[in-house]
């Protein structure tokens, strides 16, 4: 995210006092955490109701690169209006449009994760949490700002895309190297927002900051999840 966009809403929360970025940290990932649960619980309630199997064929019968597509440019939309949204209202919305649109778009690896390695997605979900908890806690012990890797983050996405539609395109798999990859790109991830978290969020955005922290987390457990079922 760009730095002088933070700073235009607002002080940011690196120049506040000890009390106001505490505050901000504490909103920032109990948002998260609520996220988490969000999309956990919708899930359970797509696979406990049958919806899964309809939202599973109606995925299916679009083009795989407009679904993984899709994942992408919800991300930047919603990060965008929650990041630039004055209204409480409108960043929650955002929040909870892309909690949704993630739990959607997750169903069909989820569904295939446990038809072909039952047991494989607890394992990823927990080796994504154990990489998200590390990652942050480098940030938040030597407090170093990662902001600068902006831009590499940026040209890394857009060339992870335009992978992607090559892929599918020629029909040349993308497979483990892609995937290690991407589990890199999305710990690069991590350390931006987190450290954006520390740094840079103007005081009314943990709604933003959390919606960030979480497309990151999806999306190294998207590819945690395909490089497991890789191995099986």
């Amino acid at each position: 995210m760009d730095e002088q966009r933070y700073n235009s809403a607002g002080m940011a929360v690196g120049e506040s006092s000890v009390e106001v970025r505490a505050r901000f940290i504490t909103r920032t990932y109990g948002h998260l955490i609520g996220a988490i649960a969000a999309f956990t619980l919708l899930e359970i309630f797509f696979f406990k109701s049958g919806m899964a199997v309809r939202i599973f064929e109606g995925l299916m019968s679009l083009p795989w690169i407009a679904v993984l597509g899709g994942f992408m440019v919800a991300g930047w939309i919603a990060s965008r209006v929650a990041h630039t949204a004055v209204s409480p209202v409108a960043q929650y919305a955002a929040l909870a449009v892309y909690v949704v649109f993630e739990a959607v778009i997750f169903v069909p690896l989820l569904a295939f994760a446990e038809y072909k390695a039952p047991g494989v997605i607890g394992s990823a979900a927990l080796v994504t949490a154990l990489g998200f908890t590390g990652l942050s806690g480098v940030v938040f012990m030597t407090r170093k700002d990662f902001s600068f890797m902006g831009g590499l983050l940026k040209w890394a996405g857009i060339v992870a895309l335009l992978t992607i539609v090559a892929g599918v395109i020629f029909g040349f798999q993308l497979g483990t190297f892609f995937s290690v990859a991407m589990i890199a790109l999305a710990g690069g991830a991590v350390l931006y927002d987190t450290s954006n978290v520390l740094h840079h969020y103007p005081e009314d955005r943990y709604v933003g900051a959390s919606l960030s922290l979480f497309a990151s987390i999806a999306l190294m457990f998207w590819y945690v999840l395909r490089l497991f079922m890789s191995r099986d």
